[in-house]
């Protein structure tokens, strides 16, 4: 049998046989040697072939090792954080193009997932698994193969030595041959088990690649949008500065005021005015991870929305937790690697068991070679072999229970990607309720220092307040200012979070990924 590592049996040349099943007598005799062609051998190869063949039909029904059960898990009744009872609809139900409603953001994340150079190793490695599987779907069939060789020489058979009598003499032999294994304790069916689960694996780990390059493109454009707010906030900030600035040089040469009052007010404008340039920059490095994304050169990205356009849902229902281990990706990816493992462990189980293999050979050889026309340079066999382990020194056993030990290792990890699951679940959901209450007070906070700052004006210039009381009111309007549009920022990038988190598009078939071709117009910019 092709690749079988055990001692084969006894091949066709000699076989042990008792004469007496030739000659009929009831007298016993020691075993002798006989050629192939003897009618004990002839007997008992024909009993060896049927036996074979028995075994393989009988037998091939059962498969060694245990049958594949999912884990239980100990899923929440609900999630931490949720604002509404558990529903079965879940907003991992709409596809993503129904989630963002930017046009422009629409047709960046179509180019990326056309795109993306992540994406596309996915496939790759899914074409991998793909034939990995196929090369173990081929186990169950014949392999069929054929030999050609002619020689010439003394004492010589087809580049092997066999005395002839010192004759030089030409040698021809063709011949086709047919070896199968039959896959009686299912050591071939787990091994396609194994490999069709690393496949569907492949396929999960491509949907989450999907899934994550839709939630980067999201996050990063709208980052983009809450840096160009920031940036906004400098540049009227420093405007702002700069006319404090002003007003203080004017009252320094009317001789009302200090010059320690306009060196503050310059320093603190040019404090303000170096952060423009910082976020100039952080918005050029958004500009260029995003167009990495979208698999083209660094470069700048054209739009013309503003974050606080961009809506945010009243209500997003995350759904039931239960269904989560049917939905994310990573979980399913999880779940068809210990399906891998488990097959494994059948593979190893099967190894302590005999292999049985069929072969045949037909052909023609000669030599000389003026005999390859005559009839008696026919040559043809049907054989069987039965081969398995007597001693290993423990390297079965020591296969099994590694094989045993990551089927281990593969469940926890699975039980723990469902936990992380829950969490990334619960996190977002939490996340989203006090970004709400934050941005309420935060928004309380710009208001009363814009009227802080327009108070102590009025006082500074009718001559009832210090500069420092102007200075003071204009540095804690803007860090208010930067913390409510970082707010606004994250309101919005935590609703992707949560898309990503509940598994968003689950019911999305492949081709359905890069969405219509003509997308809905939302009315928004």
């Amino acid at each position: 049998m092709p690749g079988n590592e055990y001692s084969q049996m006894p091949t066709g040349n000699t076989i042990l046989t008792n004469t007496n099943s030739c000659k009929g007598n009831g007298s016993p005799t020691l075993p002798t040697r006989h050629s192939v062609y003897g009618c004990g051998e002839t007997s008992f190869t024909s009993q060896l072939l049927a036996l074979t063949l028995v075994m393989a039909l009988v037998v091939s029904g059962c498969a060694v090792g245990p049958n594949y059960k999912r884990p239980a898990v100990n899923a929440p009744t609900d999630y931490r954080g949720a604002q509404v009872a558990a529903q079965q609809a879940s907003f991992a139900d709409l596809p993503w193009w129904e989630v963002f409603k930017d046009e422009r953001l629409r047709a960046l994340v179509q180019t990326a997932l056309a795109n993306n150079y992540d994406l596309r190793v996915a496939i790759t490695r899914i074409e991998q698994s793909r034939q990995i599987a196929a090369q173990a779907r081929a186990q169950y069939f014949p392999f069929i193969n054929y030999s050609v060789s002619g020689s010439d020489g003394k004492n010589e058979f087809a580049g092997s030595v066999v005395p002839n009598g010192g004759q030089t003499r030409g040698a021809f032999v063709a011949a086709a041959s047919v070896a199968w294994e039959a896959d009686v304790w299912g050591k071939l069916r787990r091994l396609n088990e194994s490999a069709r689960a690393q496949y569907l694996a492949t396929e999960e780990a491509r949907r989450g690649v999907m899934l994550t390059l839709v939630s980067d493109v999201a996050q990063n454009y709208f980052l983009i949008l809450g840096l160009e707010l920031q940036l906004d906030i400098a540049k009227q900030t420093t405007i702002s500065y700069t006319q404090t600035l002003k007003l203080f040089t004017q009252r320094l040469e009317g001789g009302v005021s200090s010059a320690l009052d306009t060196s503050r007010a310059a320093a603190t404008l040019a404090t303000a005015a170096a952060t423009v340039p910082e976020i100039e920059r952080e918005i050029a490095l958004a500009e260029d991870q995003l167009s990495v994304l979208m698999g083209s050169n660094p470069g700048e990205i054209a739009h013309t929305a503003k974050l606080l356009d961009e809506i945010v849902p009243p209500e997003v229902p995350a759904g039931l937790p239960s269904a989560l281990l049917e939905r994310r990706p990573d979980v399913l990816q999880a779940e068809q690697l210990l399906r891998s493992a488990n097959a494994q462990v059948g593979v190893a189980q099967a190894n302590f068991f005999p292999q049985i293999g069929l072969t045949a050979l037909l052909g023609r050889a000669s030599s000389p070679l003026s005999s390859l026309s005559s009839g008696q340079t026919n040559v043809w066999s049907v054989a069987g072999n039965v081969a398995g382990p007597i001693f290993q020194g423990g390297a079965l056993r020591a296969q099994k229970r590694q094989a045993v030990a990551f089927w281990e290792q593969s469940k926890l990890q699975y039980e723990q990607t469902a936990l992380i699951a829950f969490q990334d679940v619960s996190d977002a959901l939490i996340s989203r309720q006090k970004y709400d209450a934050i941005r309420e007070k935060q928004d309380e906070a710009v208001q009363a220092s814009e009227e802080a700052v327009k108070i102590s004006l009025q006082r500074y210039v009718a001559g009832k307040s210090s500069y420092y009381e102007v200075l003071e009111a204009q540095q804690q309007l803007f860090p208010a200012q930067i913390a409510l549009a970082q707010t606004e920022l994250n309101r919005r990038t935590v609703i992707v979070q949560l898309y990503k988190a509940l598994g968003g598009g689950w019911n999305l078939k492949d081709p359905d990924w890069v969405g219509p071709k003509s997308l809905p117009s939302s009315g928004t910019p």
